[in-house]
């Protein structure tokens, strides 16, 4: 069996390209406990080279997505502020290697949430403000061959995000029923509904905040949370113009060119 520490430096190196095997020989497919020991190493390599935590994302939260990647539980990674792609901006094909977009709904924290036994009701008294979201998806695994303990030592799979510059309040917002279509290329290529994320983006996020609260990393006023997927992911293609509509929430784009 590789060693974490050899698990995690391949992985770093393979966001360069070219993508790499999956880490079967190091890494069990159910390797929880061993995957986030990778996830760790790396995001505390890349803090000390002075990349800065802006908040975390909820993975695998929707079916749909669960069953693209034959996983069954969700997972988190952290997110970096060079990982924001302004609202409308560009993403550059170069910086990506085998990249998906998927609409989500976020929230940006008003409040710390530090107890493992975090309850959605403190979830939502937390949130400052609810914004339509796109994920970037990414995977440092050839052909996306990844088992949970794949995507989870690989920060999540992560990559980029676009956040609304618009958020609104909680108050009032249909978070559950919200209906999500995402045009990739001009056409309509997803569509999900809120209830897509753990029956509830409130439920993903209070699983969010009971796991990193467990693991001694709590959510901080500030944080932006990523909720999950409300729909099938999509593949992109250079040129692309990607724009996610969340009805009730708001909206968000992005063009991946150079």
């Amino acid at each position: 069996m590789a060693n974490y520490d050899e698990i995690a430096a391949r992985l770093r190196t393979a966001y360069a390209g070219p993508t790499i095997a999956p880490l079967r020989e190091g890494l069990e497919p159910t390797d929880v406990e061993g995957a986030y020991a990778v996830q760790t190493i790396n995001t505390q390599f890349w803090e000390a080279q002075g990349r800065r935590i802006v908040g975390r994302k909820a993975g695998l939260t929707a079916k749909a997505v669960q069953a693209q990647l034959g996983v069954d539980q969700p997972d988190f990674g952290a997110l970096f502020d060079d990982m924001r792609v302004a609202d409308g901006g560009t993403l550059d094909p170069a910086k990506t290697l085998q990249p998906k977009a998927e609409a989500e709904i976020a929230f940006v924290l008003g409040a710390d949430l530090l107890d493992p036994g975090t309850t959605v009701e403190q979830v939502a008294a937390a949130v400052a403000t609810v914004h339509a979201a796109i994920e970037i998806v990414d995977s440092r695994i050839a052909d996306w061959k990844i088992t949970f303990a794949d995507t989870v030592a690989d920060n999540g799979s992560s990559a980029f995000f676009v956040l609304a510059d618009e958020g609104l309040p909680l108050a009032g917002l249909d978070l559950e029923g919200a209906a999500m279509e995402m045009d990739v290329g001009g056409k309509t290529a997803s569509t999900g509904v809120g209830a897509a994320a753990l029956g509830n983006p409130l439920n993903a996020a209070a699983w969010l905040a009971q796991t990193l609260a467990s693991r001694g990393e709590p959510l901080k006023a500030g944080d932006i949370l990523l909720a999950g997927a409300l729909g099938p992911m999509v593949a992109l293609t250079p040129g692309d113009l990607v724009h996610a509509r969340i009805a009730g929430i708001g909206e968000c784009s992005f063009t991946y060119k150079g």
